[in-house]
């Protein structure tokens, strides 16, 4: 069972959310919160008990404590609780702003059940989940400070081919099997390279290492 925390400062999206979710039987909604603040406070309640979230729903813009402020908050004191954001195309900015946080990915609100569940289902194993187009418009957002656009980070210059050739595909949204399904090798050795590039590069997860490629590989050699 999946336990879900819903986010949103609307309470008929929040009832409509619940509605909606709990008719699929692993999933199970055990609370709502109206704002960022209130949701850090209901994950308080409930932490360390049977009705503690794996995933929280989050819309981004919000009264009192916004959806990012949120999320930077939850993924630094509860690393192990996952945040999938719900949002509108005119969130970008505020979208990839709570990518670097932490989220975990991030879908639009009219997204049908099927493919919602499907991200739930993928955010609370640890995958990344954008939906369609969405990665492509927080890659074009994304705001990277001056001190980071100055120069290619040595760290990312030293990557191997390969490595630099994985990076490459994690930016392009690609699974750990799709990757080993393009590069002719195994679900493994993908495994072993990404938690080296993340290892190198000192980031926390796919997202970041997805959000730093954009950026610098276009300027790197790959071979």
């Amino acid at each position: 069972m999946i336990r879900l925390l819903l986010v949103d400062d609307q309470i008929i999206i929040r009832q409509g959310l619940k509605n909606l979710l709990e008719s699929k039987p692993d999933l199970q909604v055990v609370g709502d919160a109206e704002n960022g603040q209130l949701a850090i406070e209901a994950i308080k309640a409930l932490y360390g008990t049977p009705l503690q979230p794996d995933v929280v729903l989050m819309d981004v813009r919000m009264p009192v404590m916004d959806g990012v402020a949120a999320t930077r908050l939850i993924c630094q004191r509860f690393p192990e609780i996952h945040v999938l954001v719900l949002t509108t195309f005119d969130d970008d900015e505020y979208v990839s702003q709570a990518m670097r946080h932490g989220a975990r990915g991030y879908l639009l609100k009219h997204t049908p059940l099927e493919e919602l569940a499907i991200a739930i289902r993928a955010v609370h194993q640890g995958y990344t989940h954008m939906g369609p187009g969405l990665f492509e418009k927080a890659m074009t957002t994304a705001q990277i400070s001056d001190s980071v656009q100055s120069a290619i980070p040595p760290e990312l210059a030293q990557l191997s081919p390969r490595e630099k050739e994985v990076l490459r595909l994690i930016a392009m949204g690609l699974s750990n099997r799709e990757i080993a399904h393009v590069l002719y090798i195994s679900d493994r050795t993908v495994r072993n390279h990404v938690t080296s590039i993340l290892s190198q590069l000192h980031l926390r997860d796919r997202t970041q290492a997805a959000l730093l490629a954009s950026t610098f590989l276009p300027q790197l050699e790959i071979s």
